[in-house]
């Protein structure tokens, strides 16, 4: 067992699939599989089942996954402590966030770079993740907050976060509905943003289903006050409108039948060595993402779930390894 096979336990855990696994990190199948076999040889004990699309966590793999989060997490705490000491961070950083996840991201974070890098000069650009995924290559954003992107060998791209997607609608059809099938899905209009359309599509393509898209619109703000007055039903991550979510102004219903998910993932330019100021400020923002998950924020609220009649797919952090999104 060793740190390599450690993160990429962690990986296929997040993805829910060795084939997705090894895409995301560039290792051949087989190989990311005699990784999975050795460890749990090591440990005497099965960690995944094997399904006929993705594999599942057994309990001691649970409990393994929450063991492998704290070795990086500590690892990650040592790097970060260790460049720290070495350099004092000055100068511009320009960060690119989507609107999906920027309303709750950017607070915290720019309160931790105000305290903590008083000498770096922080500029934030919103926009979704086509635009984002061209600013980095183009040199216009130094950082970027980046969803499902695809994968670059002009970019470094290190996973943050992986979330759920949901259906939204009016609070009162919660009382008769619990969850959506595909195929009910399928039936549904929805009004969606580009980005989001494509990652739900892709999720639910392999099934045969497809949205019924009603408006795409590319405008969070609009949709969500769309929901609020009770004038179409939605699919989006579970953050974006988590507080609305919790207090019951809107209803959130789990996908059933498939884990339709969005990867959140932090980019910047793989060519170059990384600045002190831009290094300071992406750990920065892996720290606030995760302070974030440890809130719920990327779970569907505890005290308004919909019970879906099977165990519910909440928010995952991918800690600090290394198409399209809203």
């Amino acid at each position: 067992m060793d740190l390599r096979g450690i993160r990429y336990f962690v990986q296929i855990a997040d993805v829910g699939s060795i084939t997705r696994a090894a895409e995301h990190l560039g290792v051949a199948q087989p190989a990311l599989s005699r990784h999975v076999r050795d460890i749990e040889e090591e440990l005497g004990m099965q960690l995944l089942v094997r399904l006929p699309r993705g594999v599942r966590l057994t309990g001691a793999g649970r409990q393994f996954l929450e063991h492998c989060r704290r070795i990086l997490r500590e690892l990650e705490r040592t790097r970060y402590e260790m460049r720290a000491s070495s350099e004092v961070p000055r100068g511009r950083v320009v960060l690119g966030v989507s609107p999906t996840i920027g309303g709750l991201l950017l607070p915290g974070c720019v309160e931790r770079v105000r305290r903590q890098c008083p000498h770096v000069a922080l500029k934030v650009v919103e926009g979704f993740s086509p635009l984002l995924y061209d600013a980095l290559l183009t040199g216009r954003v130094d950082l970027a907050v980046l969803t499902n992107p695809a994968p670059s060998r002009a970019l470094k791209l290190t996973p943050l976060i992986s979330e759920p997607l949901v259906v939204l609608g009016p609070p009162q059809a919660r009382g008769t509905k619990r969850f959506y099938t595909l195929a009910e899905l399928a039936k549904t209009p929805v009004v969606m943003t580009e980005g989001l359309r494509a990652i739900v599509d892709e999720h639910i393509g392999r099934y045969g289903a497809r949205l019924s898209v009603e408006v795409e619109i590319d405008a969070v703000d609009a949709i969500r006050r769309l929901l609020l007055r009770g004038t179409g039903m939605s699919v989006m991550p579970v953050s974006t409108f988590h507080e609305d979510i919790e207090a019951g102004r809107i209803a959130a219903f789990q996908i059933a039948d498939v884990n339709v998910h969005r990867i959140l993932m932090l980019g910047h330019a793989g060519e170059r060595k990384l600045s002190a100021a831009v290094e300071e400020v992406s750990q920065l923002v892996a720290a606030e993402t995760n302070a974030l998950y440890d809130k719920g924020i990327f779970s569907v609220p505890a005290a308004r779930a919909v019970p879906a009649g099977r165990e519910a797919r909440s928010g995952r952090r991918v800690l600090r390894q290394g198409g399209r999104g809203g």
